[in-house]
C-alpha cells in the first residue's frame, strides 16, 4: 500500500468555455484530515465529484488508492454530497440495508451507534426529519464505512452552531484512521482545530496546500486568519469566507 493516496497531475476540468479547474497538482497522503477551502465557484465541488468518478476530467490524470478513478477507487471512496440524495419514503434502517448490500466495509452496529449518539431516530422515515436531521443521517452512513478516503462537502453547512462540534467529533472518531478525510466547507474556524491540512483553491487554482501546523508556525496565524488575507477582496461573514 503506498502512503499517497491522492494523486493528481494536470487535472483540469472545463464546462464548455468555463474553466472550472486549471492545471491541478496534487499529492495527498493517508491518515490526513484536510480542509478543502476556496469561496464558491473556485472548483471545490467539482475536484470532489471528479475524485467520486461523477464527473471525467477535460485534460490530466487523477489517482486515488493508486488506481486511475473507476471500480477499485469508488469501493474506497465513501462520499457527502452537499445535499440530500436519498428518497423521502425510506427510514434511516431501509439505507443501512441498502449499504450494506453496496458496501462491504459498511458497519450497520457502527450506524446505530452515531444515531443513537446524535439523536436520530433511525425508524423514522426521511420525510418527517428536519433538514439537519437528514444531514445527521447522511453522515452516519458516510462514516460507517470503512473506507481509504472520506470526501465530505459542506458537512457542518446545514446544523446548528451548537451541533457542530458534537458533529465534527463523530468524524474524528469514527472515521479508519489509516485513511484520509477531505472536508469541504466555508466554515473555516469552525473545524481549523480538527485539520492536519488545509488546500486554499481559487478560481480553479490551488493557491496553497500546506499543514496547518506549519502556517501557524511560518505565518504567525491561524489559517482562518491566512485565508482572509489571500482572498480579502471576497467579504467575510461569521467564520466563512
Amino acid at each position: 500500500m503506498s502512503d499517497l493516496l491522492i494523486r493528481a497531475e494536470g487535472l483540469t476540468k472545463a464546462y464548455g468555455s468555463k474553466v472550472a479547474l486549471q492545471d491541478v497538482n496534487l499529492s495527498v497522503g493517508r491518515g490526513r484530515i484536510i480542509g478543502l477551502l476556496g469561496p464558491n465557484g473556485s472548483g471545490k465541488t467539482t475536484l470532489i465529484k471528479l475524485l467520486c468518478g461523477l464527473l471525467q476530467p477535460t485534460v490530466g490524470t487523477l489517482f486515488v488508492d493508486g488506481e486511475p478513478i473507476g471500480t477499485h477507487s469508488k469501493s474506497v471512496i465513501s462520499y457527502l454530497p452537499d445535499r440530500m440524495y436519498f428518497a423521502d419514503w425510506m427510514k434511516a434502517t431501509d439505507l443501512f440495508d441498502l449499504f450494506a448490500d453496496f458496501y462491504e466495509d459498511f458497519d450497520r452496529a457502527r450506524a446505530m451507534h452515531m444515531c443513537a449518539a446524535l439523536g436520530v431516530n433511525p425508524g423514522n422515515k426521511i420525510k418527517t426529519m428536519s433538514k439537519g436531521t437528514k444531514e445527521k443521517v447522511q453522515l452516519v452512513m458516510v462514516m460507517s464505512r470503512k473506507a481509504q478516503l472520506y470526501l465530505l462537502d459542506e458537512p457542518i453547512a446545514g446544523v446548528d452552531p451548537a451541533a457542530r462540534d458534537f458533529i465534527l467529533s463523530t468524524i474524528l472518531t469514527n472515521y479508519n484512521e489509516e485513511g484520509t478525510v477531505l472536508i469541504s466547507t466555508h466554515l473555516i474556524s469552525d473545524i481549523e482545530k480538527v485539520l492536519d491540512e488545509v488546500i486554499f483553491l481559487k478560481e480553479g487554482h490551488i493557491m496553497l496546500h500546506n499543514s496547518v501546523d506549519n502556517i501557524r508556525e511560518n505565518e504567525g496565524k491561524s489559517v482562518d486568519a491566512l485565508f482572509r488575507e489571500i482572498f480579502r477582496t471576497i467579504p467575510v461573514e461569521g467564520g466563512g469566507f
